[in-house]
């Protein structure tokens, strides 16, 4: 007899987010795949036998979603597969369904959640990683994913898949290799003293002191805007060009794929610009990630169009 109810399948929820947002590159399409994945497995949980973990179960189902999804679009990129440009170049818009965006963290991390977990889960919905995934053939993408991020075996990995375990072992080795050409630097927490540094920085406006936090090799983006910049000496003409309009801009703190994040709101707080995501080296930030499209993104962090100091929901996805 099947006891599991739907309160069985909600507390899955942050692992089938995490597992749809890595496939798909989006939290919002992870959210409605997880929708979907919800529907489908209430529709069938009279019929679930038990023969498979109920986890085991949901991922079937919600893999099977994501590979559905992935046949039907293009993969979502970064603007820095392309060439660089420069501060001058035209500034165009395209649509926001083209890149790779960020992931509220409280959707993944469970309040229980151990330090261990925390930190396998940041370090697996980092910017280069989801984005290094998307290049994978989306079954590979599966099959890394399951094993070596879910810790499936890899005979319960080829039954999801409909697959053979030599299968999923060589579709691994392939991915394995791809992954150490398009993502090779070593994970890096973040940092509490680089964010309190960067914006307080931010906030006076202060450029120099700005640059002084930034690699040599700085890159600079601002999804869905497709130009991006590189090094130090473009950052700062952009900063001190188009970009003096952030000047009076406030910045609050979000935990957004694993990495130092927040919200930017100019003009003191009344206009909503941009979900910073900051990359980093050492001490250093490597990488600038602004993404514009607030009015999709803010509310599901939980983010008010208007930031006043009083308390902000934590946002969070969706339920049946």
């Amino acid at each position: 007899m099947n006891a599991h109810t739907e309160l069985d399948l909600e507390a899955h929820r942050p692992a089938l987010l995490g597992h749809c947002y890595r496939m798909l590159g989006s939290a919002a399409d992870a959210d409605d795949a997880v929708q979907d994945t919800m529907v489908r497995a209430i529709r069938g949980l009279s019929g679930f036998t038990g023969r498979a973990a109920l986890r085991t179960w949901l991922l079937r189902i919600a893999t099977n979603v994501c590979l559905d999804e992935l046949s039907r679009r293009k993969r979502r990129a970064r603007p820095m597969e392309a060439p660089p440009g420069a501060p001058g170049d035209p500034i165009t818009f395209t649509p926001a369904e083209d890149w790779v965006e960020p992931v509220p963290e409280a959707w993944l991390l469970p309040p229980s959640a151990d330090p261990h977990a925390v930190l396998a889960t940041r370090q697996s919905i980092r910017l280069a990683f989801v984005a290094a995934l998307q290049h994978l053939p989306p079954r590979q993408r599966a099959a890394l994913l399951l094993t070596q991020v879910l810790g499936l075996s890899a005979a319960e990995t080829a039954e999801i898949l409909s697959s053979t375990v030599s299968s999923v072992n060589s579709a691994l080795q392939r991915a394995r290799a791809r992954l150490t050409e398009l993502d090779p630097a070593a994970p890096e927490p973040p940092s509490t003293d680089l964010a309190e540094r960067y914006a307080a920085a931010f906030e006076r406006y202060d450029v120099d002191a700005l640059v002084a936090l930034m690699t040599d090799d700085v890159t600079f983006c601002m999804p869905p805007i497709p130009l991006w910049l590189r090094g130090r000496a473009h950052v700062t003409t952009f900063l001190r060009g188009p970009g003096a309009e952030c000047e009076g801009s406030v910045l609050v703190p979000v935990a957004a794929s694993g990495a130092v994040a927040f919200a930017q709101y100019r003009h003191g707080g009344r206009t909503p610009w941009g979900l910073v995501v900051l990359e980093r080296r050492g001490d250093r930030v490597s990488g600038i990630n602004t993404f514009l499209d607030v009015a999709r993104l803010f509310p599901l962090f939980g983010l008010p169009q208007v930031f006043s100091s009083g308390p902000m929901s934590s946002g969070g996805p969706r339920s049946p």
